[in-house]
């Protein structure tokens, strides 16, 4: 049994969340984006106060860690692993993909449907895996770029739920009596929480010394046109 910070950075969703044996008792979320930096210290300070608990009380450190945003993914890390060494407590690093399965799995009747969730990358490219019901990998986490054909396959003989925010890019794709969608499904720190408790029984805690986010992708950097 733990109290645990959820700690949510990988999309445009900057999000903390407080978790008491695996369930959520106080959550924060912003979805301004592009202010993780300055708004994330301030809203897990915030939500410690509404609760009543101090830093002193949290038994672990629950984060995102990819793939997503490679800014918004090295914030989340960062304060992770910061909050880790200062509070001399373990550090939870948990798959993006993975908490947005969790998420649908806890408010959607499902029906014995894989599990696509899917995340921006820009483009016409996504970050996705494949997930059984019991949030087993059926296909690794990879970076796909949207086809016509993609998933054809599968959907012949598979009923499929796709997710997150790079599923909105797929809908004209991947029409199929087989594909079902679910929209405004955006990650939260609290789809952290139950996984993150599990793991703690378990002791599945990252090396501080040695913990990066999984960016999937090098970060590419570009000139902005009033510097060229």
């Amino acid at each position: 049994m733990a109290l645990i910070l959820g700690i949510e950075t990988a999309t445009e969703v900057c999000s903390v969340a407080l978790g008491k044996d695996g369930t959520c008792i106080a959550e924060q979320t912003n979805r301004e984006g592009n202010t993780h930096a300055s708004q994330l210290h301030k809203m897990v300070e915030n939500i410690l106060k509404e609760t009543g608990y101090t830093f002193n009380n949290l038994n672990a450190i629950a984060v995102s860690k990819g793939p997503g945003s490679y800014t918004g993914l090295r914030v989340g890390v960062s304060a992770a692993k910061g909050f880790g060494y200062a509070l001399n407590i373990p550090v939870i690093g948990i798959s993006t993909l993975k908490s947005l399965c969790a998420q649908v799995l806890g408010r959607t009747e499902t029906k014995g449907e894989l599990l696509v969730p899917m995340i921006d990358a820009r483009r016409m490219e996504v970050f996705t895996a494949i997930f059984s019901q019991k949030l087993e990998e059926i296909e690794s986490t990879n970076a796909k770029i949207i086809e016509e054909n993609m998933y054809v396959d599968l959907l012949e003989t598979q009923k499929i739920l796709f997710f997150g925010n790079g599923s909105e890019k797929c809908k004209k794709i991947l029409e199929h009596k087989n594909a079902t969608f679910i929209d405004n499904l955006t990650c939260n720190a609290t789809s952290l929480l139950g996984l993150a408790e599990e793991m703690y029984q378990n002791n599945e805690f990252e090396n501080l010394a040695y913990f990066e986010p999984f960016y999937l992708k090098d970060f590419v950097g570009t000139t902005p046109k009033n510097k060229k």
